[in-house]
């Protein structure tokens, strides 16, 4: 029997937060829980819903994740919480009983703008992907059925997936009016027949290659291990919300030079020259003071 561990990630919304397994635990169909009677088909969640902070549960790939009522904090009931999954999963106890031929899975999906008037958020009711993927065209996407479908409208530029969004660029002669309806309902319905998005085999190769956090890298000085706490803690959700990322890529101690790299609806935004300077530079020269002299984003 394979060994389950977990490791706890923070999302955009501080009240979810999200236990990663090393291992799949669902075949292809996300799933998403109100309440204990909501749950009949998972005795994982159901055993979960005892725990009275709980208030939604999403299981879906290789993550369970949890989001929780007011009365309790996160730093406070983590880690019970992580192990308690983990004796679950050990105990090889049924997690979800999933149909051999999956039926629909009920998917609500809404539009929002972006500050890239190329870009749209399309956010989803559930977890989608447990990391990020990000296509500009259609030869990237050959992992993801759903980057692959949506390339398939000649107006559609780049695809970004991240958690419970999908963020898509536009070409300039297509208008937001004309398209929006269309591609919210074919990301909903895809959503709805439970089909694969990203491929397992590109979920596994993507946490391969790259260390869960940037913080993990062992290359990296205090100043650029400093400088990604801010990131990750201050501006990543801000980006999130608009339907982006942005990543550490370097730090010159010589020139006091931040290099980041800006992705979905923030690259090639026009107003990310002005977000840099005006948020994520000042807000690093504020908590980091003459460290840092100028951020620059490598593709803005």
């Amino acid at each position: 029997m394979k060994e389950h561990n977990i490791t706890i990630y923070t999302t955009t919304n501080p009240a979810i937060l999200k236990f990663e397994t090393n291992h799949f635990i669902t075949k292809n169909n996300s799933y998403e829980y109100k309440n204990i009677d909501d749950a009949k088909n998972s005795p994982l969640a159901q055993q979960l819903f005892y725990l009275p902070f709980i208030k939604t549960v999403y299981i879906s790939g290789n993550f369970i994740a949890l989001e929780r009522f007011d009365i309790v904090a996160w730093d406070d009931v983590r880690d019970e919480v992580a192990q308690q999954l983990v004796e679950y999963l050990n105990s090889g106890e049924v997690i979800v009983h999933e149909q051999e031929d999956p039926q629909s899975v009920p998917a609500t999906v809404y539009a929002e703008n972006t500050p890239n008037p190329a870009a749209m958020r399309f956010v989803a009711n559930k977890l989608i992907v447990p990391t990020i993927f990000e296509f500009k065209n259609k030869e990237e996407a050959k992992e993801s059925e759903l980057a692959t479908e949506l390339f398939t409208h000649p107006y559609v530029k780049e695809v970004f997936l991240d958690e419970n969004y999908v963020s898509v660029t536009k070409t300039e002669a297509a208008d937001w009016n004309e398209i929006t309806l269309e591609l919210r309902e074919h990301i909903q319905r895809f959503l709805t027949e439970g089909k694969e998005i990203v491929s397992a085999n590109s979920i596994s190769k993507q946490k391969e290659e790259a260390p869960a956090t940037q913080l993990q890298d062992e290359n990296l000085d205090d100043v650029s291990k400093q400088i990604i706490d801010i990131l990750e803690e201050y501006i990543k959700p801000a980006v999130a919300s608009d339907g982006g990322n942005i990543m550490f890529k370097s730090y010159d101690e010589s020139t006091k030079t931040v290099n980041v790299v800006l992705q979905g609806a923030c690259s090639g935004c026009p107003s990310s020259t002005f977000t840099l300077k005006n948020g994520i530079e000042n807000t690093l020269k504020n908590l980091m003071g003459d460290k840092i002299n100028e951020v620059v984003a490598l593709n803005g």
